[in-house]
């Protein structure tokens, strides 16, 4: 499609240009999406379990919780996901400047770029820093965002944190695996960012689940654990 290519061209001149700005622009804007989308996920499951009917049953959207998570995309996603998949800066000449996850693996590691070895020590990276922190970020942004005091939003950490990096976990390695073998260092992010539609529709919806049955079961079952090793 002709359009599609011009589009194409022009995010690459963009990325090329104002990589930064590129990459922080389309993350909000990406982010604001998956939010609407898990409002209307949201909406949908309520009107099915509760049969509403009648005039009250017609989506309307929270504009203010999407300008909220775009602005999520914005501020971490965008900046701190280009700086953590492709950097930017190195050492050279004695001069001391940063490095992504990319050259970090590359040129420390000495591992060959696309080998087993390189995109597994890439994903596990990813999996063990990236990816729980950006939850933790994002719980926390939400609840202090709402206007919840550092206790409540404590609280929905512990409630919503495992759930999400345990769901999680199952999904990402094999997207970060295709990522980190496939896709060109520079559209690492853009790639990540397309998940992260879906990504941030799940995590969206699953705030806004509150204290949902089966969240409870992953503090219980971590309760039961501890009351075991405390017991032994």
């Amino acid at each position: 499609d002709v359009t599609m290519m011009r589009m194409w061209r022009w995010y690459q001149n963009c990325l090329a240009v104002h990589p930064v700005k590129t990459q922080v622009i389309s993350s909000g804007i990406l982010w604001g999406v998956g939010d609407i989308t898990a409002q209307y996920i949201t909406h949908s499951t309520a009107k099915r379990r509760l049969r509403i009917s009648g005039g009250n049953d017609k989506f309307k959207i929270d504009w203010k919780r999407v300008a909220i998570t775009s602005a999520f995309g914005f501020g971490f996603v965008g900046p701190v996901g280009h700086f953590w998949y492709e950097g930017g800066l190195s050492i050279q000449d004695n001069i001391c400047r940063y490095e992504g996850l990319d050259r970090f693996i590359r040129l420390r590691l000495q591992l060959q770029p696309k080998s087993f070895r390189f995109v597994g020590a890439k994903v596990a990276a990813d999996g063990i820093i990236f990816g729980p922190l950006d939850l933790l970020v994002f719980f926390s942004y939400m609840g202090f965002s709402a206007g919840k005091n550092v206790d409540q939003v404590k609280e929905d950490v512990k409630r919503d944190f495992l759930p999400a990096l345990v769901l999680e976990g199952g999904v990402w390695p094999a997207v970060q695996a295709i990522n980190f073998r496939y896709v060109p260092v520079r559209y690492q992010l853009l790639y990540v960012n397309f998940f992260c539609l879906l990504d941030s529709a799940f995590l969206s919806w699953l705030e806004q689940q509150k204290d949902a049955a089966w969240k409870r079961w992953f503090t219980s079952f971590l309760s039961l654990k501890e009351e075991k090793s405390e017991g032994r």
